[in-house]
């Protein structure tokens, strides 16, 4: 289906249908994308941004069927029109049980569609032989703000994926891949493999996949869209929304190199820094917008790691609060009820909770942040308040809510006359929330060679039939 690496003589377009498979691909915008030239469908399919679970249990934050909704549309026309689907980050943690439930999917449309497609898996999780014997060599280094790394947070991991660069993806092109699904990859790398692999400059391939990450964030929204349409040339490079509603600007698409990075200018990926200081964005008609001036400096090859695990356990309750006298001091009403709270759990539970911790969180004051809230401001009209208790266990954790149940529930402050009552969201009040789940590993890894830490697998449904 794919063609080999070539200079290129026209500019390379990419498809990019959504911020992340599952987020709901527009089949109008597909076969309008593909209409106007798409060489290939290529789109990232999670993150870390909705926490380390994901990873550590090897599950998607999406559901099946949402997947496998837009994956039908893609497959589908992709299909017809004899072009490559790349897909990183597969089941939204990029680990090899992730991979394997969006590998399952892929294979059951399609035999669903009745098609055999050549599918690639690039597996990026490691095991901990690899990362032991990697950080004995001095080839891990943390980022801030953890320390330096040991074996024994290695070993407390249950999952390890590093984030791969463009040539795995590269790579399984050359090989004619029909639908590539990665393991844990950069966003960008994800988008702008196909370009680099036919040709494109390095500068126009990385910027383009920067700004096309989150699809159709990118876009002045006049109408619900999904998806975006990179042209990537010599030197430059163009987006234009799949929805014809919409449209790109100057300021929309120069915006999201502000996304998830700390430097607008610069941004480090696998054997690189992407450099956009000289960059320029013209609009070039009423919905597309051209970008000049991105330059790719080359540097030691580094992949992110990252690593999850579980710990202790979680219990929770929630109560709301509408009494004046403790929204006019909510601070000291916090601090008073923590106080009492862990009193409460001293004096019933005693030395048997262990080394527990208890938290209350004020939404609609300061739960966010946790920031005591400036002076004078006005007082919320209510409150939720949650509860959280951690402890080594499960059991240990639903105890101690249970101990506070009733002060969680009835503790007044000096100025109530009558003891109050807050309104519990549920019953029973103390909820289960299971263990808490946490990143442990921050690092870059230095690697000698872009392939050394992926596994490459490959499912041909052509072979398969024929057998």
């Amino acid at each position: 289906m794919t063609e080999p690496k070539d200079n290129p003589s026209k500019p390379i377009s990419v498809l990019v249908p959504a911020g992340s498979l599952g987020a709901g691909v527009r089949e109008d915008e597909v076969a309008y994308g593909i209409a106007r030239g798409a060489m290939v469908i290529a789109s990232d399919a999670g993150s870390t941004d909705s926490g380390a679970a994901y990873l550590a249990l090897g599950i998607s934050k999406n559901n099946r069927q949402s997947v496998k909704r837009d994956l039908t549309i893609m497959m589908k026309q992709a299909w017809a029109a004899r072009i490559p689907i790349v897909i990183g980050t597969s089941g939204q943690a990029g680990g090899d049980k992730n991979l394997d439930w969006t590998r399952d999917i892929a294979v059951e449309i399609a035999r669903e569609l009745g098609i055999t497609p050549k599918i690639a898996l690039l597996r990026s999780e490691l095991d901990k032989a690899t990362v032991k014997a990697k950080n004995a060599a001095g080839r891990i280094r943390p980022l801030a703000p953890l320390g330096a790394l040991d074996d024994a947070t290695i070993d407390a991991c249950d999952h390890i994926v590093a984030a791969l660069g463009p040539e795995p993806y590269i790579a399984a092109l050359d090989a004619g891949a029909d639908i590539i699904l990665g393991g844990r990859t950069t966003d960008t790398a994800v988008i702008a493999s196909y370009a680099l692999w036919k040709g494109a400059p390095a500068g126009p391939s990385w910027h383009a996949g920067k700004i096309a990450e989150c699809g159709a964030q990118c876009t002045e929204k006049v109408e619900e869209g999904a998806g975006v349409l990179l042209r990537i040339d010599r030197d430059s490079f163009e987006v234009e929304p799949l929805s014809t509603a919409n449209r790109c600007t100057p300021h929309s698409v120069s915006a999201h190199m502000l996304y998830e990075n700390s430097d607008p200018f610069r941004l480090v990926e696998p054997g690189g820094v992407l450099d956009v200081t000289a960059s320029h964005y013209a609009q070039i008609d009423p919905r597309t917008v051209k970008v000049t001036g991105s330059v790719w400096e080359p540097k030691p090859y580094t992949m992110k790691l990252e690593g999850a695990s579980s710990g202790r356990f979680q219990t929770v309750m929630l109560v709301g609060i509408q009494d004046p006298v403790v929204l006019n001091n909510l601070d000291a009403f916090h601090d008073r009820m923590l106080g009492v709270l862990y009193d409460r759990v001293h004096k019933a539970v005693g030395e048997a909770a262990g080394d527990f911790h208890l938290s209350l969180r004020l939404y609609g004051w300061n739960a966010v942040s946790g920031d005591k809230v400036p002076a004078g401001t006005p007082a919320p009209r209510e409150v939720g308040v949650l509860f959280v208790a951690t402890a080594d266990t499960q059991e240990m954790a639903t105890q101690i809510a249970k101990a506070c149940n009733p002060y969680f529930f009835h503790m007044y402050m000096p100025e109530h006359e009558e003891m109050p009552s807050y309104g519990f969201a549920f019953t029973p009040a103390d909820i289960e929330r299971g263990p808490v789940y946490e990143f442990r590993l921050n690092h870059v890894v230095e690697c000698d060679d872009p392939m050394e830490l992926v596994r490459t697998e490959w499912v041909d449904l052509a072979l398969e039939e024929a057998a």
